[in-house]
């Protein structure tokens, strides 16, 4: 129960970081505030490596084997969030969100190819049923689509990807220490990516600043309590909560922005929503 409530509140966290985002979107390019939250977010990630078993350890154990995958991994994360902001700024909030659910049958496709994992007619039924409702939900082929919306689609894959390859991290690596390496990367690499895009805006006002760390410290936090929640159960334990984020969204992109996409949500979010179930109930299958 704590471990779904853990993950319940990095969601909140995880749409809280996303409003604020949205809100300085049109100041502050995309690329600037994956930047600014990850800077700001790696305060978190720090905490969650002092309070892993790591922080009895000498220098020498923060060097992992397998440091250019957690590398790799902080790159994949760069571009996600390039596009995952990109698009909260473009759509609206619980469109974008919904969109990126996408990313749990994702992690299917990618296991066969990179884990080797065998998938039976279900999963695969539900994979097509998933995207035939993140399709319906992007509106692909009617007047209501827009390019835009490819955007959380992509970001979906890479943070599957990131997960996937998660799991080819030794056993013995914490938890912390990975995400430590990725958010490393990810700091680096999209700061860099700003100065190659035209650099950073000017900050000119205190607010700004605060919702800038408020931001960072939102989305760190998220990943912290996602992090512990995931060290006290399995995942498959904790996926089917996930979903509550999907209408969670739709709340808070009515509340703080007045949008009122329903129509475009359903009934493809209720297939995305059956779509992923439908793969964590074959999984708990397989694994029973």
């Amino acid at each position: 129960m704590r471990a779904v409530i853990f993950s319940l509140i990095a969601l909140v966290f995880f749409d809280l970081m996303g409003l604020i985002i949205k809100f300085l979107s049109p100041k502050y390019s995309a690329v600037e505030l994956s930047a600014y939250r990850n800077v700001f977010g790696i305060i978190p990630s720090a905490i969650a490596l002092w309070y892993s078993d790591m922080r009895h350890q000498t220098y020498r154990s923060f060097v992992i084997r397998q440091w250019p995958l957690a590398c790799l991994r902080g790159a994949i994360v760069t571009l996600a969030q390039l596009m995952f902001y990109l698009s909260l700024g473009r759509i609206a909030f619980a469109t974008a969100s919904t969109i990126s659910y996408s990313n749990a049958l994702f992690m299917t496709i990618f296991a066969i190819i990179f884990l080797g994992e065998k998938v039976g007619l279900i999963r695969w039924a539900a994979v097509l049923v998933g995207f035939i409702g993140v399709i319906m939900v992007m509106g692909l082929g009617s007047d209501a689509f827009t390019w835009d919306a490819l955007l959380p689609f992509g970001a979906a894959a890479l943070y599957a990807l990131s997960g996937v390859t998660a799991r080819l991290m030794d056993d013995d690596v914490s938890s912390a220490l990975v995400n430590i390496y990725s958010t490393l990367i990810a700091v680096a690499g999209s700061i860099l990516l700003t100065l190659f895009l035209g650099g950073f805006s000017s900050i000119n006002s205190g607010s700004d600043v605060f919702w800038i760390i408020t931001m960072g410290a939102f989305g760190g936090t998220a990943v912290l309590f996602l992090v512990i929640s995931f060290r006290m159960t399995e995942q498959s334990n904790l996926a089917p909560f996930s979903y509550f984020g999907i209408p969670m969204a739709a709340f808070f992109g009515w509340l703080f922005f007045d949008e009122t996409p329903f129509d475009d949500l359903f009934p493809g979010a209720l297939l995305i929503i059956a779509g992923g179930l439908l793969v964590i109930w074959r999984e708990r299958q397989l694994n029973s």
